[in-house]
């Protein structure tokens, strides 16, 4: 009888310890998939974030250029009339100049509306976003691989080795650069 309490008190004991380390696997596992997510919702951060931040920046700079483009003409114009205001149309100069003073109102009033809206400090922004966005994303990459670290180490100590694989759990792959093109720092022109 001594013998069937010691077999039964040894398969309880292995019962317990596929019991513990199934409930082991399947936490490490949900940690790995719970990183993968994380490194999908950085990867579509990047996605949204960038094309809006490059259009705003875009957006800026097209403004911002009309309104520079819109004074050197109207400057232009006003240095052209000056020239010709001795034998020309002295109407013709007051309106360009005018029209320069009113360019030149637009500029203040946008400068003063928006005393951050210049064109380096977008670019700064963008910069920061980029670098943001990218130190996310490694971030999560790092936080992957870590579990997947812990997780691939679960499966292959041993005795767990013996019965993952009966357990239907497999080891996962790193998140890592394939090429040097993707390891190369992204260029962003305008």
């Amino acid at each position: 009888m001594t013998t069937a309490y010691i077999l039964i008190a040894i398969a309880v004991l292995i019962v317990l310890w596929l019991i513990v380390t199934f409930n082991s696997l399947v936490v490490k596992r949900n940690r790995v998939e719970e990183a993968w997510s994380d490194i999908d919702v950085q990867l579509k951060r990047r996605y949204d974030l960038i094309p809006n931040i490059l259009e705003t920046v875009k957006g800026y700079a097209k403004h911002e250029e009309g309104t520079l483009t819109k004074i050197v003409e109207a400057r232009n114009a006003a240095m052209q009339a000056h020239s010709q205001g001795e034998s020309g149309d002295l109407a013709a100069q007051v309106q360009a100049e005018n029209q320069l003073s009113q360019t030149l109102k637009s500029i203040f009033a946008l400068s003063e509306a928006y005393p951050d809206l210049k064109a380096n400090q977008n670019f700064l922004q963008l910069q920061d976003e980029l670098r943001d966005t990218e130190d996310k994303i490694q971030a999560s990459r790092r936080f992957y691989n870590g579990n997947v670290q812990t997780f691939n180490t679960a499966l292959q100590v041993f005795p767990t080795n013996m019965f993952a694989g009966m357990l239907g759990f497999k080891e996962r792959q790193f998140f890592a650069l394939a090429s040097e093109q993707e390891r190369a720092t992204p260029n962003v022109k305008f």
